[in-house]
């Protein structure tokens, strides 16, 4: 449906240009949403979808494990739509203490967002509410180190922003004025806990994130924000037990169509073509997480059963494989101090697991040496190659 603009322009002056910035009006849209049976089928095969990843809680032995690869696989993929070119195997590496190389702004910018989504998982599970206050919170540790850090981390902006373009004149979007970011948030907080709002949580996540997209309240890493938000807007709407569904994956195999859809929306009104996207997305997404979820439990099954064929060295390699499963990526140091074991025993028990080639020196050197428990790797990687 076509409803015409989505909010209203007002001029404004930013670095000596005068520009017209978009306020958007408060949610629900009006008229609201048209739910055609196409579209009630969809939600239907979303909603179920979803309910087979919550599940995943309940059937994985370990879903700590799940959740720790899959929050970090999300932390690459949400990065690389915002430019960065980091891997997930830089990013392991980079949370390995011990391990070798320096640091750099992408990989940074990848640890920040584990912590930001981290962070908010821990304040949800805490009884805190989702606000703009939670929101303010995460974006400060997201923009805590490297890139970024500059730009008023934890801070609604004082100043205007715009999307594309070299400069306000020739953006191609201008959000809301500084002076309308608190209200415009206020609205929208109001409207994700407005229990009388005439939506399933799952669509008001969607029309939320393109509120907040359309807000745009910070300096640096709204996308970012944007796509958590969806995630803990399920969390919070008790649609999710853990946030654990993340699209970016998704937008970025289809980002010219979500930007265009973001556009349809705000020019035309048109809501609902955003929400069939979005719910072909939610559902695609939670399949895909189940499925490698699944795959995970039959890869770390068959290489178990391998391990049982060492005959001494099983009861070593076992210990040492199952701080594998947690952290795909290890240097002997880490296993020691995970697992209890002395180095000498700890570097036997991963030569006999390089024996059977579940894991892999990846560094190439003599000392500091790195391994890799490669199809684990290979399995959570798929998708994440740099754009």
């Amino acid at each position: 449906m076509h409803r015409g603009t989505t909010g209203r322009y007002t001029v404004t002056s930013t670095t000596g240009e005068v520009v017209r910035a978009f306020i958007p009006n408060p949610l629900p849209p009006v008229p609201p949403l048209e739910f055609t049976p196409a579209r009630q089928h969809l939600l239907e095969r979303a909603h179920l979808a979803l309910g087979r990843l919550d599940s995943i809680t309940l059937l994985l032995p370990e879903p700590n494990v799940f959740l720790y690869a899959y929050v970090r696989r999300e932390a690459v993929l949400s990065s690389q739509i915002e430019g960065t070119q980091s891997s997930l195997s830089d990013l392991l590496l980079f949370e390995l203490e011990d391990a070798p190389g320096v640091p750099f702004e992408d990989v940074v910018e990848v640890s920040n967002y584990v912590a930001a989504l981290e962070h908010g998982m821990a304040r949800l599970e805490e009884g805190f509410p989702l606000s703009s206050r939670l929101i303010r919170e995460m974006h400060e540790v997201l923009l805590s180190r490297g890139r970024g850090s500059g730009k008023s981390p934890g801070e609604f902006r004082r100043s205007q922003n715009w999307i594309g373009g070299t400069r306000p004149g020739n953006a191609h979007f201008v959000p809301p004025p500084p002076p309308d970011v608190q209200e415009c948030m206020s609205a929208l907080e109001r409207f994700i806990h407005d229990e009388q709002a005439p939506y399933p949580t799952l669509v008001k996540a969607a029309l939320a994130h393109v509120q907040f997209e359309t807000i745009h309240p910070f300096l640096d890493g709204n996308g970012r924000i944007g796509r958590l938000l969806i995630a803990f807007i399920l969390s919070q709407g008790a649609v999710l037990s853990r946030p654990m569904l993340y699209l970016s994956l998704y937008l970025k195999r289809y980002r010219s169509e979500y930007y265009r859809l973001l556009d349809l929306v705000r020019q035309k009104g048109d809501w609902e073509t955003w929400v069939d996207f979005f719910l072909e997305g939610v559902e695609q997404t939670a399949n895909n997480a189940v499925q490698t979820a699944q795959r995970l439990v039959g890869l770390f099954k068959e290489d178990s059963t391998r391990i049982q064929t060492l005959g001494r060295q099983t009861a070593t390699a076992l210990r040492v494989f199952d701080v594998l499963r947690e952290r795909p990526l290890l240097s002997v140091g880490e296993v020691t101090h995970r697992t209890g074991l002395s180095f000498p025993t700890a570097t036997k028990g991963i030569g006999a697991l390089e024996s059977l080639g579940i894991v892999e020196e990846i560094t190439g050197q003599r000392r500091n040496r790195v391994f890799a428990y490669r199809r684990y790797l290979a399995t959570l990687n798929e998708g994440t190659e740099p754009l």
